[in-house]
């Protein structure tokens, strides 16, 4: 194997299913102090949910709180009620390159534009025949980390 040519960084998110974002908001929210940050629907996705956050700056977690649109469609956002963990990358696109090569399978749709604004893709959480290595059950969200977010990680110590 080769030296790995890109960092993960830390956590950018959890992503958390329920059949109802009220629920969940009444926990997130109002129990547990989140800050509602913003709000995402795609019928692609067939996902609503809301943003919320924990902490600051660029040490800032998103926590989403997502409900299907069609609770019979696909993806079931909502069946897995711990979605997916989404984690800070310093170069996705050499980071999806490498992982490529190295067996890594992705789900479909590529790098694009997540809830939040940042590049995204997804590794799958299956392996195939293909692609030996996946999330093993979890789909992980590789989102790329602003400079901001590289530059205050590369200020802590190892």
């Amino acid at each position: 194997m080769t030296t790995r040519p890109f960092k993960v960084l830390g956590i950018q998110q959890v992503a958390i299913g329920g059949p109802s974002k009220a629920a969940l908001r009444t926990l997130w929210v109002e129990k547990f102090g989140l800050e509602v940050t913003g709000t995402f629907r795609s019928e692609r996705e067939n996902v609503d949910e809301d943003i919320c956050a924990i902490g600051s700056g660029p040490f800032k977690v998103e926590v989403d709180l997502m409900e299907p649109i069609d609770p019979h469609g696909k993806p079931a956002v909502h069946t897995t009620p711990l979605n997916h963990i989404g984690l800070w990358i310093d170069d996705l696109p050499t980071a999806v390159e490498w992982l490529s090569a190295n067996g890594v399978r992705f789900a479909p749709g590529g790098i694009r534009k997540g809830a939040a604004g940042f590049d995204i893709c997804f590794v799958h959480p299956k392996s195939n025949a293909e692609f030996p290595v996946g999330g093993e059950g979890v789909l992980i969200e590789l989102v790329q980390a602003p400079a901001e977010v590289i530059d205050a990680f590369s200020k802590m110590t190892p």
